[in-house]
């Protein structure tokens, strides 16, 4: 990292942590559900912080924290932030992948041993006067041992002690845990304040084209930023839209183009493209209902086959493009079939 110090394993070059940003961009009607919690003294133990990955949910679990804090504590905002923005405010405990032992990269999920050591924290003394706030970065990174640690703590938490539980899986956590904690759904953001994220750390000129291929998502904006090159996702973004539409060979040029990237950073963006245009259309065909049932059930389908597809390439180092391009054929083959209920995106 040459600008801020690395903290958590995904971290994006030259964009604040979580826990530096001093502000929420969007989420307002989430962020005064809990400060109405939390005037009326009812804070709960634990809160699901739960949507799309990248969409700001650990940055509004912080700055609800240092909310907590200021009003709970006796020391002003700044103090609080200086000391949240460098890991050292004794009433906040941060839970993410710890940094391996030869200092070269990440454990690939939260172990149990750190789950315990964090416990053992809590039980001590604590730093400064106010609540204490837990924030789990993302639970999802969890393995079954340390799930179940967490979920011990969740059933007894220490006295106003709140745990925010960042998940971007909602789906995949134990149903023990999601009932142990106050659910707060975020959803992705509007353009316009995907565009104030953007400009925090980018020039205006710059932000237009990354905005359009966040799709609500201020990570994934910056995502594009570091890419630079707008001109294969574009013509995949365009290529969703109406996947009918263009000639039938038009995708493995897409295809070609994405695989020769060197450095995987377009293959991966264009995955997350892929798996948002099939989530928007499960979504879709199950809003529209028993005439929809044979689309939704075809969208479950090609979303199954494209996951497994994703992860047999990963395991075995399989051809990018011929994963590619099998994918792209199902999806143009499902949107065929289903060419009378699928609106142009």
């Amino acid at each position: 990292m040459s600008e801020v110090e690395q903290r958590e394993p995904d971290q994006i070059d030259g964009v604040p942590l979580p826990e530096v940003r001093r502000s929420v961009v969007g989420h307002s009607e989430a962020r005064g559900g809990i400060l109405a919690l939390l005037e009326a003294g009812r804070l709960p133990g634990g809160i699901l912080v739960q949507g799309p990955h990248g969409i700001g949910k650990a940055t509004l679990a912080f700055d609800l924290a240092r909310v907590i804090f200021e009003r709970t504590g006796d020391e002003d905002a700044h103090q609080i932030a200086e000391q949240v923005a460098a890991g050292g405010y004794p009433n906040l405990q941060v839970l993410r992948k710890a940094p391996r032992d030869s200092g070269k990269g990440y454990y690939t999920v939260i172990r149990v041993d750190e789950v315990r050591s964090l416990i053992e924290r809590l039980h001590r003394t604590r730093g400064r006067a106010g609540h204490r706030v837990v924030v789990v970065d993302p639970i999802d990174d969890c393995n079954a041992s340390s799930a179940n640690a967490l979920l011990k703590i969740l059933e007894e938490p220490p006295p106003d002690t709140t745990f925010f539980l960042i998940s971007h899986r909602p789906g995949s956590l134990l149903p023990t845990i999601k009932s142990r904690c106050h659910a707060l759904a975020l959803r992705p953001l509007n353009d316009s304040d995907v565009r104030e994220v953007l400009l925090s750390t980018k020039p205006d000129e710059e932000v237009g084209h990354a905005v359009e291929l966040a799709s609500g998502r201020p990570r994934r904006g910056f995502e594009a930023l570091l890419i630079g090159d707008e001109g294969t996702l574009s013509a995949l973004g365009n290529w969703l839209r109406d996947p009918i539409r263009p000639p039938p060979a038009a995708h493995i040029g897409l295809a070609d183009l994405l695989a020769a990237d060197k450095e995987g950073a377009q293959g991966r963006f264009a995955r997350d493209m892929l798996r948002d245009w099939m989530a928007a259309e499960a979504r879709s065909a199950a809003a529209a209902g028993p005439p929809a049932r044979r689309r939704l059930a075809s969208a479950t389908e090609l979303w199954d086959k494209a996951d497994h597809m994703f992860a047999e390439a990963d395991e075995y180092n399989l051809d990018p493009r011929q994963t590619l391009v099998a994918i792209f054929d199902a999806i143009r083959k499902h949107a065929l079939h289903n060419a009378s209920s699928i609106e142009p995106r």
